[in-house]
């Protein structure tokens, strides 16, 4: 009989927001895929759980992605973790759950951290209607293509974006959507130094 892939988020900064049901997932799973397993490593050592780490991320999924699903398929149960917030959310786990269901394999997912809906949450601008972008390619002409295809959109729209990207970015976003729309640039969330700055692209820039 098939196992099953089990989804578990863990914390994007505070590991105090790890859940029980999260630590018990992780601690019954035959073994755990993880994007870094160095960055797992830690997390497990923190809740003392030993546990067998596979590697699979963006450079090896396609070779480990099948090798996980055959896994599961002979009755072993994999937890897959990312190094921070829920996976397959901007995260090579899409792929393998997008595997796992055309094997006929049980995905489920447990509710938990997600650096998206926390940023949206306390970042000031309308919850009711958004809409999630990820990251923004970094060749200048496909970001610039990117964000003209949302020239028009009128919900507020959630961004991931590197440090060392940040300014460019800005001021793309200025440029195409005008320096007078609003931000709200949120960083460090759920750690101490945890920041929100509101204001405008062109005053962030």
């Amino acid at each position: 009989m098939a196992g099953m892939l089990y989804l578990v988020p863990t914390p994007i900064g505070n590991l105090g927001d790890i859940s029980t049901r999260c630590r018990e997932t992780l601690e019954a799973a035959d073994f755990i895929a993880a994007e870094d397993t160095r960055v797992s490593l830690k997390l497990l050592n923190h809740l003392g759980i030993k546990k067998s780490l596979v590697s699979y991320f963006e450079h090896n999924k396609a070779q480990k992605g099948e090798q996980i699903v055959q896994r599961i398929l002979a009755g072993e149960t994999c937890a897959l973790v990312s190094d921070a917030g829920s996976p397959a959310i901007s995260d090579p786990g899409e792929d393998l759950v997008k595997l796992c269901h055309e094997a006929g394999i049980v995905v489920c997912a447990i509710p938990g951290p997600c650096a998206v809906i926390t940023a949206l949450s306390i970042s000031g601008q309308s919850p009711g209607r958004f809409c999630f972008e990820g990251f923004l390619s970094t060749a200048k002409k496909s970001r610039r293509e990117h964000l003209e295809s949302l020239k028009e959109e009128q919900r507020t729209m959630i961004f991931y974006e590197a440090p060392h990207m940040l300014l460019s970015t800005l001021e793309d976003m200025a440029d195409v959507f005008g320096a007078d729309r609003p931000i709200s640039l949120c960083r460090e969330l759920t750690k101490l130094h945890e920041e929100v700055v509101r204001t405008t692209l062109g005053e962030a820039v």
